[in-house]
């Protein structure tokens, strides 16, 4: 079955977190959502979400922190097992969206902004669709992520 998004009981006005899951719903569960993000550009792009409005990190418990961590490790870890990325971009910025969430990318030698930042400047046009260079379809890629969030 697949994950329905409820937005918290005290949304954000104008948090677009609180609206909307934020991609693709993979898994959510307590606290923490997890989605994909359909970007075509960098498809293995996910995010690790905080389901109550939270705008930093610190605002976290000790528990609640470890928590949010041991997701974001283990989509890093499946990335790297699937995928074999030149590197895995971490990201909690929050300038754009003030409501905790972490990004977790893997990125490639080969990605049309590699190696600037995915906001930055493309140095290159891609030669084929990034989705069909993965390993791994998207698909199969969701499903280890599910499995290693169920076991995280």
């Amino acid at each position: 079955m697949s994950p329905v998004f409820t937005p918290p009981a005290q949304p954000q006005a104008g948090c677009d977190l609180c609206t909307n899951p934020g991609g693709l719903l993979l898994w959510s569960e307590g606290d923490w959502r997890a989605v994909r993000v359909e970007d075509a550009a960098h498809p293995a792009f996910y995010r690790v979400i905080c389901n109550r409005h939270v705008r930093e990190f610190s605002d976290l418990s000790g528990v609640q922190r470890s928590r949010c961590m041991d997701l974001v490790c283990a989509i890093e870890q499946v990335l790297i097992a699937q995928l074999n990325p030149t590197k895995i971009n971490l990201a909690a910025f929050g300038n754009m969206v003030p409501h905790l969430h972490w990004h977790v990318m893997a990125r490639f030698d080969w990605d049309d902004h590699f190696p600037n930042p995915i906001w930055g400047a493309r140095t290159r046009e891609p030669a084929q669709p990034a989705a069909e260079r993965l390993a791994v379809g998207l698909d199969v890629l969701d499903a280890a992520v599910l499995q290693a969030l169920a076991n995280a």
